[in-house]
């Protein structure tokens, strides 16, 4: 099956332009191709996720990818899915969450020499002078098209900054900048950046008369009315230090289960084949699905020897045997919201005393009923029936 094909198949492919020459070009390895990945903070999540695996299976059919971190576009921030204005970053912040994405990419996509690249918009986009702005690209826009992207709609509900409005310019120059220094000719995101990515293909064709195609990935979940990576403690990080490989997995090991198949072909590299064997299978092998999921995709993420401990500390925790994960804490007094608190199952002391008066904490076998509750070194805390910690008191 050629790559354009597969990627159909998976269920990622959202939007196009151009079908037939996209599929020629990614097909033939001839596609050098951006993804942007603005550094709203300093570490990937799973939305990103997605990004990294397309990048990769494209990499692996022989195409260019470049990878643009928005060191620039970070001053401005994306007003796409957003019913409010983002937080302004500083430089220092900005330039450190790069950093840090820099890092992490490199776990997934291969650069070097005639292989992926790394770029920064900052390079380019904190030189530009507004007035050669204005006349190069402002004269490439009309007003009246970009109100309608679908990018602003939300944003005009409660009042869209200029500051914002900007935002789809400096997008489209980026795709500008790279087909005329990198010979980048395809543009790839999520399905809530098709006004963004249509505007720098149509810059491109108005400047230089050349073509440029654009993409969209399907988001994951979107259609639902989702986020993808979002739980009650927020988002699901790549960052191991934010989200531990134990809880990523267990993430994936608890996703609805309509959602399991669906996030094996887009997320996971199974051959499309034994993908198609999975789908015949009962309905009775549901958690099995999930279990191949939750260690494939950990270990994309976290390395394979992780990606063991995690499900063997997941099995332990529903009575399979393995090891449970472990929390060194150190508190004042160990009863059991403020341990609650230091081992991270809650995010503070209300919270935890909310869950325990609902009849969500245990220790050990026994449900907790009394707030001040004591906890001794070594004791299980369950949450539910999903989190199951063992404690050391240090």
């Amino acid at each position: 099956m050629d790559i354009f094909s597969e990627l159909k198949e998976r269920g990622l492919i959202a939007q196009v332009t151009d079908e037939e020459e996209i599929k020629t070009l990614i097909n033939g390895g001839g596609a050098r191709f951006y993804i942007g990945f603005d550094p709203t903070a300093d570490s990937l999540h799973v939305g990103h996720f997605m990004a990294l695996c397309l990048m990769k299976r494209l990499q692996m059919a022989g195409n260019k990818p470049v990878v643009l971190l928005g060191g620039g576009t970070g001053y401005i921030g994306d007003p796409s899915g957003r019913t409010d204005m983002r937080s302004m970053l500083t430089p220092e912040t900005i330039q450190h969450n790069c950093d840090c994405f820099k890092k992490q990419m490199e776990r997934f996509i291969e650069f070097g020499e005639d292989k992926a690249i790394i770029v920064n918009n900052a390079e380019w986009l904190l030189k530009l002078n507004y007035i050669d702005l204005l006349r190069e690209v402002g004269a490439c826009f009309t007003v009246n098209n970009m109100l309608r992207a679908e990018c602003y709609k939300q944003r005009m509900e409660k009042g869209l900054s200029f500051l914002e409005f900007n935002y789809m310019i400096m997008q489209a120059y980026d795709f500008w900048h790279l087909s005329q220094k990198y010979g980048c000719n395809m543009q790839f995101g999520g399905d809530d950046q098709w006004s963004n990515m249509l505007a720098g293909t149509e810059l491109i064709r108005k400047k230089s008369g050349k073509d440029a195609y654009a993409m969209t990935i399907t988001l994951l979940l979107n259609s639902e009315g989702k986020k993808m990576g979002k739980t009650a403690k927020g988002a699901v990080w790549l960052d191991e230090n934010k989200t531990s490989p134990y809880d990523f997995y267990q993430y994936w090991r608890n996703i609805d289960d309509a959602d399991v198949m669906k996030c094996i072909k887009m997320l996971t590299f199974i051959p499309v084949e034994e993908i198609r064997e999975m789908e015949k299978w009962e309905q009775s092998r549901i958690n099995e699905k999930k279990e191949i999921l939750a260690f494939e995709l950990t270990k994309l993420v976290h390395g394979e020897e992780k990606a063991n401990i995690a499900q063997s500390q997941a099995k332990a925790a529903f009575g399979g045997g393995g090891d449970l994960p472990e929390k060194d804490i150190s508190v004042e007094t160990a009863t059991i919201i403020p341990v609650l608190v230091a081992a991270g199952i809650c995010s503070s002391n209300g919270e935890a005393r909310r869950l325990i008066q609902q009849g969500g904490v245990s220790i050990n076998d026994d449900k907790v009923t009394d707030i001040n509750a004591h906890v001794k070194d070594g004791d299980i805390i369950h949450k539910g029936k999903k989190i199951h910690i063992k404690i050391n008191l240090k």
